[in-house]
Parts: structure tokens; sequence; C-alpha cells
């Protein structure tokens, strides 16, 4: 095979230390291996980028093992070639599983061009990955919190949850702290109640009485504080998001047009997508990488599986559910396409399939800067009428209806 990289690396990197093979190929054809083994400390990771560059190495190829590979990455971007491949597409050769082999088989991939790097973006959009990761994290907190809160009503048999539609509201909030402050008397806890949930004063007072003990009490003001730190990193966070994505408030505005994308959904896109998808040659390329389209595994003339890849798992989360979201709005295109898919296919094959339409859509958006347009419920129908036509006529004739079509003239249509 032919040699594209005369002086090659390969790394086999692991918690504490990483195991580094340099391939070179001198002109006659003869390979030179050299291969040492460093410590993940900094200094170490220095040490190994002076032996790399006093052997005149050039590429350097890694697995995306963990998160181990990425202080490495962070250490030698700039000064080499990078390429972080999939593990799953650089296994070894079954029987020689050592880390000198691996390190050893990496290089001898790499010299022969035969490792697809995978995408890593810029510093800048790392660093902000992490603030939308991390803000996710602290979602799922709350909710877990949350989830804890409800248990100890219930053990207390208070059913304010059975109630109050949000148990974080302000007047469940105002009613937890009197609970917790010693008030036991259930007319002056319904009185808290605010807005709507006034009118459902006689309700509360009856849910509000239960066993409430002093050891319901530490767990609730504990729990309330934690809901209060949670929310208070996360508005930190929100505002530190927003300061970074200043110079793509555009971007965000035209994400914004899409049904069921909002603020924060449209900032996790530009997280994990940026700005500039040229990178991916085509929609179909980025649903590919997402892991939003259907798998690929045929043997034998059969089709074994359609099961869809890993891909970016933050990336699919948010589309299933701005999917969710915009399945529920009313009169629009993206309603429309789950409703026909869920009733043939179910409702979580239609949520993917309504994701990889979303994805679609946002690579156009954020390739052409032209905002979403609106496609309308009847696209469908209109697609296809004859079909929906024919399907409709057999359904009345099997009630024992006789069916004669007729097209409706242009004032009808107007007056309807």
């Amino acid at each position: 095979m032919q040699v594209l990289y005369p002086c090659c690396c390969g790394l086999d990197i692991h918690k504490k230390f990483v195991v580094a093979c340099v391939l070179t190929t001198s002109a006659d054809g003869s390979v030179q291996k050299e291969t040492r083994t460093f410590s993940t400390m900094t200094n170490d990771l220095l040490s190994m980028v002076d032996w790399l560059h006093s052997l005149g190495c050039t590429h350097i190829a890694m697995e995306s093992t963990s998160a181990y590979w990425r202080p490495v990455y962070n250490l030698l971007e700039g000064l080499f070639e990078l390429l972080v491949g999939n593990a799953y597409h650089m296994k070894t050769v079954p029987g020689r599983k050592t880390d000198v082999k691996d390190a050893e088989w990496i290089a001898e991939l790499l010299r022969h061009g035969l490792i697809r790097g995978s995408f890593i973006p810029s510093p800048e959009q790392r660093h902000l990955r992490d603030l939308t990761r991390y803000r996710t994290h602290l979602v799922e907190e709350r909710a877990r919190i949350t989830n804890r809160l409800q248990a100890v009503l219930e053990d207390a048999n208070v059913k304010l949850a059975s109630v109050v539609t949000d148990i974080r509201g302000a007047s469940a909030r105002a009613i937890l702290q009197a609970l917790v402050a010693g008030e036991t008397d259930p007319s002056t806890l319904a009185e808290l109640a605010r807005g709507r949930l006034r009118s459902k004063r006689e309700l509360l007072a009856q849910a509000v009485i239960g066993h409430f003990t002093a050891h319901h009490a530490f767990l609730i003001s504990e729990q309330l504080s934690h809901l209060d730190y949670l929310d208070e990193a996360m508005e930190r966070v929100s505002s530190e998001i927003e300061k970074r994505l200043q110079d793509d408030r555009s971007a965000i505005e035209l994400l914004d047009t899409v049904p069921g994308i909002s603020q924060r959904a449209a900032e996790i896109l530009l997280a994990e997508l940026g700005t500039d998808l040229s990178r991916f040659p085509s929609a179909k390329h980025l649903a590919s990488w997402a892991g939003m389209c259907p798998g690929n595994k045929e043997s034998g003339g059969k089709r074994l599986s359609g099961k869809t890849r890993h891909g970016n798992s933050w990336l699919r989360q948010v589309l299933i559910e701005i999917a969710h979201v915009a399945s529920k709005t009313k009169d629009t295109y993206l309603a429309a396409q789950y409703r026909r898919i869920a009733a043939r296919r179910g409702k979580k094959r239609a949520l993917i399939a309504l994701g990889h339409t979303i994805l679609v859509i946002i690579y156009h958006i954020l390739t052409r800067r032209e905002p979403y347009r609106e496609l309308g419920v009847s696209y469908f129908d209109e697609l296809d009428r004859q079909r929906v036509e024919q399907r409709l006529v057999r359904r009345l004739e099997r009630l024992g209806y006789t069916v004669s079509l007729q097209p409706a003239a242009l004032g009808s249509k107007l007056a309807a």
C-alpha cells in the first residue's frame, strides 16, 4: 500500500500513561519503529512533544478513549496534524492485544492513510459545548431533586402534587415553606395560593393534611435549598452562554423560526454543530454523523437491522426534545409528518424520523441563511391527493355509501 505519511505516530492513551509508537519510512522503503511510554502528567507530555519533534514526526493519530484523549489533544493541537479516530473503526488484529501493539497498529493505519478523523470543533466551540452540556446536567439534577421532593411529600401523605401543576411554582413553594416553618392549619396554608390556584383552596386545604413530621421538614428544607442553588447555577451558566453567542444571534433567530426550537435548544444546536456546516458535504452526511438516520446492515441480500447508530448523543437528545414539542404543534408540516409516521410505525420511530427532518431543516437554514418556511398541515394530502381520495372513497363505500367526487366551485372554495 502507498505510504502517505513517512513519519507518523500512533498514541494509545490511558488514564495514567500514553504509549507512543513512531514509524519512520526511509527512502529505500525500510521502516524504523520507536516506541516509548510517557506519563499523562503535563511535564511528561511536554517531553513527549520534544521527542516527537526530534524524530521529525508530522502526523499523530489517537483513539477517542473516554475523556482521556482530550488533555493530550489540547496539548498537541497546533503542533502536529492530529486525527482522532473512532475506536470501533481501529480495532487491532485479534490475538495481538497489548498497549504497545495498539500504538503500533494505530501508527500503521495512519501511515497508509486508513484512519478517518473524527470531527473535532474549534477550542471556542468545545468550551461552549462544555457549558451547554453542564447546563443540561443541572436541568436533569433539578428534575431528580424535584422527584425526591415529591417522594418526601408522599411519605408525609401531603397530596400537594395532586392539586398543583408545578411543585416548584410560587404557590407550592409558599405552602412548602410554611409547612417547614411549622404551620399546620389547612385553611392558613390554602390561603397562600396565588392566581388561578385560589379557586382550588378547598381542595388544597384537604391536600395539605397529612402526617408531616420534623424529619419531613428537614428533608424538604434541604431539597428546597438545593433547588435554589441549581436555579442560580443555571442562570449563571445561561448568562455565560448568551455572552459567548453574542456574535451568533442571527443564527439563533433563524433557528427560532422552526416549530419546537426554543432559545435554549438553539444554543445547544449551535454548541454541538457550530454555524459553519461546510465540513458536512450534505444534510445526509450530517444526519449520519448525528446518528439520526437508519442503520445499514445487510448480508446475503437480507437487511438485518435498521437500528440507528449512537452518533452525537447530546445532539440526538435535543433533537428528540424538539421533535416532541413540534409533534404537538397545530397546523404545521412537522406535526402532520409525525402523525403520518406514528400511525404506521409507532411513536418512537416517528420521533426519530421527525428529529431527522428537523436536522435536515437546520442544515439548510444554517447553510442558506434563510428562515424556515412552513409547508402547512395539508402538504402530504396535496402531495398524494389521488391516493387520499381513493382511500377515503373505499372507507365510505365500506360503510354503505355510494360516493361520487365532484370538484368544488371556485366560489365555494373562497366561501369555505
